[in-house]
This record gives structure tokens, sequence and C-alpha cells, in this order.
């Protein structure tokens, strides 16, 4: 496959959650890289993966990742890494919107159990 610039604007998108966006932007059967912004206020529902290793990174807000309930504050330019079988959840608590990237290999789609 020949190489391409993806952005915002040319990844596939979906919403989830309380208006939350998501656009694809690797996708394949090892690899999963999605952008998404969060709204304030907003939040993903606890859960875990079985064999999904990821990798959270904050392009601009602020994020709240509790990771088997310990709560970690993340800004602009900070990451956290999740294991597999850790319980997670990402959250915006803040006032401003939050927008991160999420790496995930294997994919995480189809590897989520609601705690």
């Amino acid at each position: 496959m020949p190489a391409k610039i993806i952005d915002t604007t040319t990844a596939e998108h979906y919403t989830w959650g309380n208006n939350c966006d998501g656009w694809q932007l690797v996708k394949t059967p090892d690899l999963s890289i999605i952008e998404e912004l969060m709204p304030p206020g907003t939040a993903e529902a606890r859960h875990h993966h079985t064999r999904a290793r990821q990798f959270f990174y904050v392009l601009s807000g602020e994020l709240t990742m509790e990771i088997e309930h310990h709560d970690f504050t993340l800004k602009a330019g900070q990451g956290i890494e999740v294991a597999p079988g850790q319980s997670h959840q990402a959250m915006n608590r803040s006032t401003a919107p939050l927008r991160i990237v999420v790496t995930s290999q294997p994919p995480s789609h189809g590897d989520r159990i609601d705690d």
C-alpha cells in the first residue's frame, strides 16, 4: 500500500459516549491508532482488555486516567501505558476539550470487557 498523509479530515470518523469523537488514523489487524476528542465532563465506561496493550497520549487539555483504582492526571505532552487486564477509565474532568491519541496493540475493538 502506498504511503499517504492522514489527518482528522481524511480518517474514518466515529462518535462514542456522550458527544465524543474518534478518528481512526491507523487501522490494521496488528495496530490501532485513534485520535479522540472528549468534551468537558465526559468519560468512557470503566473496562479492561484481555489482549490489547494501550498507550494514551495527551495532545491538548487534561486527561484523568483511572487505572486499577488510582487516578493519574496528564497534561499535553504526557502519556500513560495500560497493560492488558488492567481496569481503566479515561475521563475529562476539566472545563476544556481534551484531545488524545490512543495506540492499541493489538487493536482493542472486540477485546473490551466492561467492569
